[in-house]
C-alpha cells in the first residue's frame, strides 16, 4: 500500500521478529520505508532483515532489549548512523507468547515488573531514544501497539495495555508541538503465534464467533491501519487509539 509521507523514511519497528511486528515491518519496506527490525530474538530479527532485503528494500536487524535504557539508546543510535535518521517509531514489542497468566495478588513479583517494564516502559524508552532524532528531521510519527485488552480488566496484561493507551495521548500532548504524531492500534484476537500460546482454543472460538465481522484477524490485517497513522494522510491525526477488531470493542 502507497500513502504519502512513507517512501524514503527511515522506521524502527521493535518486536519485529514475527507476528504483527513482522507484517508491520514488511508493510513498512513494501510502501518504501528503509526498516530497522529491532528484536530481542537476534535470530528472528536477522531472519525477517534479510527477507526484507531479499525483496529489494533497505532492512537493518538490530538487537535490542526495550527494557533497557542503554540498549535503546544503542538501537536508535545505530539506526541513525546506518540510515540517517530516524522518522518513524513503531513500539509493538511486548512479552505475550507465553506469558505467565497470575491474579495481581499473586503473581510473583519479579516477573510482574519486568512485564511492565518491557509492556509499558519500553515504549517510553524507545520514545526518548528516538524522538531527538525525530526532531532534527522537523518531526515524525509513533505508533504504539495497544490492544483491545485495555477494555476487557482480565489482569496485568489489560492494565499494561491501559498504562499504554494513556502514555499515547500523554506523548501526543508533550510531543505534538515539535510535529511528533503519536497514536497507538488496538489489535482484536489475531491469529500469531503469541495468541495461541495464551489463549485456549476453547475460549478462542466463541470469542471470535461473538464478533460482528465473525473471524480471527491476521497479522495483515493491521498493516493498512499502521500504514495511515505514520504517513502524511494521518496528518492531523494524533493521540488516537484505533481499534483494528473485527468490531470487538465498541466505544462511544
Amino acid at each position: 500500500m502507497e500513502l504519502p509521507g512513507i517512501r524514503g523514511k527511515v522506521a524502527i519497528v521493535t518486536g519485529a521478529g514475527g507476528g504483527i511486528g513482522e507484517a508491520y515491518a514488511k508493510g513498512l519496506a513494501a510502501a518504501g520505508a528503509r526498516v530497522v527490525v529491532a528484536e530481542i530474538d537476534k535470530s528472528a530479527g536477522e531472519r525477517v532483515a534479510r527477507e526484507i532485503a531479499a525483496s529489494g528494500a533497505d532492512s537493518l536487524a538490530i538487537e535490542v532489549d526495550v527494557g533497557s535504557p542503554e540498549s535503546t539508546r544503542a538501537l536508535a543510535e545505530r539506526a541513525a548512523a546506518q540510515f540517517g535518521g530516524i522518522d518513524f517509531l513503531v513500539n509493538n514489542a511486548a512479552i505475550f507468547g507465553g506469558m505467565k497468566l497470575a491474579p495481581y495478588i499473586s503473581v510473583d513479583w519479579e516477573y510482574y515488573t519486568r512485564f511492565m517494564n518491557v509492556n509499558v516502559n519500553g515504549a517510553l524508552l524507545c520514545a526518548r531514544a528516538c524522538v531527538p532524532e525525530m526532531k532534527k528531521r522537523g518531526g515524525g510519527a509513533i505508533v504504539n501497539q495497544s490492544s483491545t485488552a485495555a477494555w476487557m480488566a482480565t489482569g496485568f496484561y489489560s492494565l499494561a495495555k491501559l498504562a499504554l493507551n494513556g502514555l499515547t495521548q500523554g506523548l501526543a500532548r508533550e510531543l505534538g508541538p515539535q510535529k511528533i504524531r503519536v497514536n497507538a492500534i488496538a489489535p482484536g484476537p489475531t491469529e500469531t503465534g503469541g495468541l495461541r500460546s495464551v489463549v485456549p482454543e476453547a475460549f478462542i472460538k466463541p470469542m471470535v464467533a461473538g464478533l460482528p465481522l465473525a473471524r480471527m484477524g491476521s497479522p495483515a490485517d493491521h498493516v493498512p491501519t499502521l500504514l495511515f497513522l505514520l504517513s502524511d494522510a494521518a496528518a492531523w491525526v494524533t493521540g488516537q487509539i484505533v481499534n483494528v477488531d473485527g468490531g470487538q470493542v465498541m466505544r462511544p
